[in-house]
């Protein structure tokens, strides 16, 4: 590096690279630093080049490693950093552009080194590394200063009260991705770190007071989705004689360090993503879910999941409760209007289900929303493309409808929500449909994908119980939403019939054939029983609670009335069915009555004639249906590896070796 441009390839043989790294100390107070972080070289633009980076600059890290005992440059380096960050601020104000380059650089040095230095050892060898003397080998001293607390700190300030200006865009988000380089040594472990030195300096001492605003300040960078500068356009301006050679070498670092990166192979399928707009927003959100997901400690609960949990609207003028450490206030709007936008990315879906499922203020402000539609659409729009998306990321859409169907406000209201002309749903020309009936209709595709494809059982959970958690509200269910509750069920009804025939031919084959292992069809029948009383159960539930308002389901219903015959007289579902029974008996006898050659609307009159005569005690009531979402046992045994493989895929301008990774496999689907 230094005061010249230089190529990817020419790094391990760069001068300055190997003073820092070998066998002589530099002081902090040295010349040499200056020249060191005058640099540039083109900026990578592929995954292939960030791997190349990568593989030019492990000797000269690892260099370091053997010789920083006896040298400290890793501290001086960090020490220099440190100074020049207290001038920081000012030269913003100042447009110091130049400064601000060369802080930004030391920062890119500092974080390339980290990065190694985490994959090659322990964190207690990490911590003696930013505690060493420059002095005799080896020597450490136990009063020394912390340089790695040191450093946090430093960079949670630079985050959170460095103005985000064209000139300072870039070291922003260097600070964010030092962060997420710091917490990434869960990475290189099979388990989930539940005990950490990292998490011990974020959780305690000098960066605890940080907590609220560094939380305050990444979802508003989330919020905010600044874009980078133009090339260019934080550098000093070209002279008439063609510049010198620090124009180029600030345009060379302005034209890219921070293009985005998406680097399939982890976890299961990685959505494609086009180049991010926003760095600093991607960066800030994936900072914000590794932070929000670490395990508390043993003396004290995770503040950032604290802060997450508590902060509240800047229309709440209601006092901050004394019991409550770490919360703050923000633009409640703001914030939806960006979730409702950014839900094509995994992230965006974990930040919205995180703050549905543990901030109380956040989950009221959403559900009391009239345009709860802007929300609702993306999110059903991932369930429809699940083939396109992520398991975890179809799971966690998923949960985010359970979450919303908890509510009844919510169940009334996407009734009323009338849409038109759904482009994104192909099966069907949908010119008009209420949000609910949509809904309906794209749980019901991801329940019948699943049983073709998956065959996930929680999955198929979940979904029943979103179904049954609206089913006493279903409102005027357009006439395709009717017909795919009852096609459903009709599906249903012929698993069962084969699984039962596989079962009776199985066992008579067991009389001959004692030897022979057989399929556990009891098994599969048992858990296909129980997905078709859920079925009539959300069937039941409609009819009684709200006939009167669904005559296209009564239609559905008396149209595939064979269907149910078979389940009339099982004694697993006798009890449900007499109500469906007691419908479908009390409807064919009026339309009967009616005559044959009925049209579709003279069968609809009836259906709706007949549901105001039908007297209501008739009907047979059951418990409510009401299922509502709880988080499994260690949750953060999903949720931790599934935050770091969004990191692995997402990061802007971060290469970790997938040979190094042991969090999660790198074959799986």
């Amino acid at each position: 590096m230094g005061s010249n441009s230089s190529r990817i390839g020419d790094l391990p043989k760069n001068e300055y690279l190997k003073k820092l790294s070998g066998t002589e100390s530099v002081s902090e107070n040295d010349p040499f630093w200056n020249q060191l972080l005058s640099f540039s070289f083109p900026a990578p633009t592929s995954s292939n080049e960030l791997k190349l980076l990568e593989e030019a600059t492990i000797s000269v890290c690892r260099s370091l490693v053997v010789n920083n005992p006896r040298t400290g440059n890793l501290g001086a380096l960090i020490k220099v950093f440190l100074s020049r960050t207290k001038e920081l601020k000012l030269s913003a104000e100042c447009q110091n552009h130049i400064f601000i380059w060369q802080t930004h650089n030391a920062l890119f040095i500092i974080c390339c080194l980290l990065k190694v230095f985490i994959c090659e050892m322990s964190e207690e060898e990490l911590q003696l590394h930013f505690t060493y003397e420059e002095k005799s080998p080896g020597s450490y001293s136990s009063d020394s200063e912390d340089l790695l607390e040191e450093l946090l700190c430093c960079l949670m300030q630079l985050i959170t009260d460095i103005p985000l200006l064209d000139i300072t865009y870039e070291i922003s988000v260097e600070a964010v991705s030092t962060m997420v380089v710091f917490l990434s040594c869960q990475l290189f472990h099979k388990e989930v770190l539940r005990q950490s030195i990292s998490h011990k300096y974020l959780m305690q001492g000098r960066c605890l007071p940080y907590t609220s605003k560094l939380v305050k300040t990444l979802l508003y960078n989330f919020i905010r989705q600044e874009k980078p500068p133009p090339p260019g356009a934080h550098v000093l301006p070209q002279q008439s004689d063609g510049g010198g050679l620090l124009y180029g070498l600030a345009s060379g670092v302005a034209t890219g360090l921070w293009t985005v990166f998406t680097l399939g192979g982890v976890g299961s399928k990685a959505a494609a993503s086009p180049e991010l707009s926003s760095p600093l927003a991607n960066q800030s959100l994936l900072l914000l879910l590794v932070l929000a997901n670490l395990t508390d400690a043993a003396e004290a609960p995770n503040p950032y999941r604290q802060a997450i949990m508590s902060f509240k609207n800047t229309q709440d003028s209601s006092p901050f409760p004394s019991s409550i450490p770490h919360t703050f206030q923000i633009n409640f709007n703001s914030l939806y209007t960006a979730l409702c936008e950014q839900q094509t990315s995994d992230q965006a879906t974990l930040l919205l289900y995180t703050l549905l499922h543990q901030n109380s203020n956040v989950r009221t402000y959403m559900l009391a929303r009239t345009d709860m539609e802007n929300l609702v659409l993306p999110i059903l729009e991932i369930l429809y493309h699940v083939e396109e998306r992520n398991s975890h990321h179809v799971y966690m859409a998923l949960i985010i409808l359970l979450i919303l169907t908890e509510d009844d406000g919510f169940n009334r209201s996407i009734h009323e929500v009338i849409l038109k002309n759904i482009s994104w749903y192909s099966e069907r020309v949908l010119t008009e449909i209420s949000l609910g009936s949509l809904l309906i209709l794209v749980v019901i595709r991801t329940i019948q994908y699943n049983m073709t494809r998956t065959r996930d059982k929680y999955l198929h959970t979940n979904c029943l119980a979103a179904l049954a958690n609206m089913s006493a509200q279903f409102r005027s269910l357009h006439q395709y939403a009717a017909q795919r509750i009852i096609s459903l069920f009709s599906l249903l009804s012929k698993k069962h019939n084969k699984v039962l025939e596989q079962a009776t031919q199985s066992l008579r084959g067991s009389l001959s054939a004692n030897d022979v292992p057989l399929p556990d069809y009891a098994q599969d029948l048992n858990v296909i029983e129980e997905v078709i009383r859920m079925m009539l159960e959300i069937i039941n539930s409609c009819l009684t609670n709200s006939l009167h308002h669904n005559p296209n389901l009564v239609y559905a219903l008396l149209y595939k009335r064979d269907l149910f015959e078979q389940f009339r007289t099982h004694p697993s579902f006798q009890d449900i069915m007499q109500n469906i029974d007691l419908v479908i008996t009390f409807f064919s006898s009026r339309l009967l009555q009616a005559g044959a050659e009925l049209s579709v609307e003279r069968v609809l009159e009836i259906i709706k004639q007949g549901a105001v005569a039908l007297p209501k005690d008739r009907l047979k009531k059951f418990p409510e249906l009401k299922f509502k979402y709880v988080e499994e046992e260690q949750p953060e045994e999903f949720f931790i590896p599934y935050v770091w493989s969004l990191v692995y895929n997402s990061a802007v301008g971060l290469y970790w070796n997938p040979q190094d990774i042991q969090l999660f496999t790198m074959d799986s689907d």
